[in-house]
């Protein structure tokens, strides 16, 4: 007699993250003593900074080890605030902000308050992996936006105007983008606030990688160029890329008070309060000195310079030069229908697979993100490392025909 357990069908429909897939497969042949190349992972290769580790060591020193408050303890909102007031001009409240267990938290609880079955949510393409099945998860339905690699993937507002109605609940931005780099323009930015403020739907603006710009300029979002939207826009952030602190797992939203109500509430069903002594490592990061910071974003840009222009000598691939974050997206397309070592190259999935097992070199298929002509770099490397990858992914590419 067997018994039968059937699952829920929002996790028979869920499709597993492919970035994280792919770098647990990239490792898994490593560790089996493969020559893995990882240009996959969304995880800068610096350590986390000294005094943001000497923070942590002091918190549990300290004995600062027990529950506290959901949305997270005071100091590390306060310091929320003064980032979001130096860096965006705005004036944040502490029960305007609530800190979770990494970003993507954040992000999940902020879908799960304010979407309902039947609404909306309006995402560009390319996007984050995990946008859509939040969505989704939340009991919404993705619409997708146009990608525009030949505007630099900027917003098609016409476009943008034309999938509005009474169903949209939000749209979600990423600027600088996972997966291409691409910053919006300040008028993109505002034209999206008047757009949210004239329709009002919620914009929520992953700035994850707002501090990682390569342009000279500081952070910008819709609430910055037009702070008078600020009750239409969920800013959702943390401290993950910026002081490579991924694994420390603090991320936060800000944004009107309803919304953060609401999303601490199922925070407090659900993980309830972040880790303790991260959030004291946390604050340090946001409060402390920031000289690491822009010797970070020195090396990415130095590595972006030169990760581009070796991409465009290679035949076959389109490479546009990202303004941000730590990734590539070349147009490998012109490779698709051609064959080498018995791999039929249908499409990204399949030129991803290929590169991996014939050059030992890891990426993320571009079909992850939405588009299918691309596959996704990461320079979150050292130089050496990624001067090899793409020595390798070059002779690769040459033997299909």
């Amino acid at each position: 007699m067997s018994w039968n357990t059937p699952l829920a069908q929002r996790v028979i429909n869920l499709k597993p993250s492919p970035t994280l897939a792919v770098d647990a497969k990239a490792k898994a042949l490593k560790a089996q003593g493969a020559d893995i190349i990882n240009l996959s992972a969304g995880e800068p290769d610096f350590d986390t900074p000294q005094h943001i580790k000497d923070a942590a060591i002091k918190a549990i020193q300290d004995g600062f080890t027990k529950y506290t408050p959901v949305a997270g303890i005071v100091e590390l909102r306060e310091a929320v605030t003064n980032k979001l007031k130096r860096d965006y001009g705005v004036d944040y409240a502490l029960d305007e902000i609530v800190v979770s267990t990494g970003g993507k938290q954040g992000l999940y609880n902020c879908f799960q308050a304010i979407i309902d079955p039947g609404h909306e949510v309006i995402i560009p393409v390319p996007y984050w992996v995990s946008y859509p099945a939040m969505v989704e998860l939340a009991g919404g339905s993705p619409v997708f936006l146009s990608s525009r690699p030949d505007k630099n993937f900027d917003l098609d507002l016409d476009e943008l105007a034309s999938l509005i109605n009474e169903k949209t609940r939000a749209i979600i931005i990423n600027s600088p983008s996972n997966p291409t780099g691409a910053v919006y323009s300040e008028d993109t930015l505002k034209s999206l606030a008047q757009m949210a403020l004239d329709k009002g739907f919620y914009i929520i603006t992953d700035d994850i990688y707002d501090e990682i710009r390569f342009d000279g300029k500081g952070p910008e979002n819709p609430v910055s160029v037009m702070p008078e939207a600020r009750n239409h826009v969920i800013v959702a952030n943390g401290v993950s890329k910026t002081y490579s602190m991924t694994g420390w797992r603090i991320g936060y939203l800000a944004g009107p008070k309803p919304v953060i109500k609401a999303a601490t509430k199922i925070q407090s069903q659900s993980t309830s309060n972040p880790n303790s002594i991260a959030q004291k490592a946390a604050q340090e990061a946001l409060s402390g000195p920031q000289d690491c910071v822009k010797q970070m974003v020195s090396a990415f840009k130095e590595r972006r310079d030169f990760i581009v222009e070796r991409l465009n000598t290679i035949q076959g691939i389109k490479c546009n030069v990202p303004q941000g974050a730590f990734y590539v997206f070349p147009d490998v397309s012109s490779y698709f229908g051609k064959s080498a070592e018995g791999f039929e190259i249908k499409g990204s999935l399949e030129l991803a697979d290929y590169l991996l097992e014939n050059a030992k070199v890891a990426c993320v298929p571009g079909i992850a993100f939405g588009d299918d002509r691309f596959i996704r770099l990461s320079y979150a490397t050292d130089k050496a490392q990624i001067e090899e990858g793409l020595n390798r992914l070059e002779e690769a590419l040459g033997k299909l025909s």
